[in-house]
């Protein structure tokens, strides 16, 4: 394979990326506490020696992957009446207790398990800020959250909603839609700012999305007409120098 096509090959490789970030974004537009992803590229400057090299053509610049990171802008908050649909205002994540170990997430829709746990609908435990499992009682029917996270009955305090803040952002990784595992320290947010009987939606931007889409999978047909037109173009040089050479 030429130059040209290695360059535009390494184009639809980070446009194909592209669609596939997009594409889960959409998928996920009415997902509770869903952070829309974005993808970051480059140019890889490759150098270029020697005495056939033209002016201008020193260096050679192919198309990176360099990350994907996601957007921390809030989704819409929607109340939702319901005592244990929480949301979060400044920032942070909720903690669940998992098989895998705790994992953070900003989808605040709990509930009371069998044994008065508080937990997901896949049955992860809410954790405390001492990473311990919220549990209520049979007779704790009147539920009370502040906006700093405690959590009370009509029987008295019940703890206080563990949210964490981790040190850096970006070295979460995702798990699933709406779970992150922390690769860094987290630490317990002083003011969290919870809101009690309201979730926060996925912060994608439908029409945003669906135009991002459009526009990539244009730039990736037109990359792949050029990548057949370079192939055809080369076919044909091809069948010219066998022909003269046969005649």
């Amino acid at each position: 394979m030429n130059i040209a096509s290695l360059v535009a090959g390494s184009r639809l490789v980070a446009q194909e990326r592209s669609v596939q970030v997009t594409s889960m974004n959409l998928a996920n537009a009415s997902t509770p506490g869903f952070q829309a992803s974005r993808v970051q590229f480059s140019d890889w400057l490759s150098p270029q020696t020697g005495a056939g090299v033209l002016p201008g053509e020193n260096r050679i610049a192919y198309t990176q992957d360099r990350a994907t990171w996601r957007e921390a802008r809030q989704g819409t908050l929607t109340q939702t009446g319901n005592p244990f649909d929480f949301a979060l205002r400044n920032g942070g994540y909720f903690t669940v207790d998992t098989p895998r170990g705790p994992r953070l997430t900003r989808d605040g829709r709990f509930g009371p398990l069998p044994d008065g746990t508080i937990g997901d609908s896949a049955g992860h435990a809410l954790l405390d800020n001492n990473g311990k499992p919220l549990r209520i009682s049979p007779g704790d029917t009147r539920i009370v959250v502040t906006a700093d996270g405690a959590i009370a009955s009509e029987n008295g305090p019940l703890g206080k909603i563990g949210v964490v803040k981790p040190d850096d952002p970006m070295k979460l990784q995702a798990e699933g839609d709406t779970f992150f595992r922390a690769e860094t320290s987290t630490v317990q947010m002083d003011k969290p700012a919870v809101v009690q009987g309201a979730i926060e939606g996925s912060n994608v931007e439908p029409v945003i999305e669906i135009t991002r889409m459009m526009t990539d999978l244009r730039d990736y047909q037109f990359t792949t007409q050029l990548v057949q037109a370079e192939d055809d173009r080369i076919q044909a040089t091809i069948d010219k120098v066998l022909g003269r050479n046969n005649g």
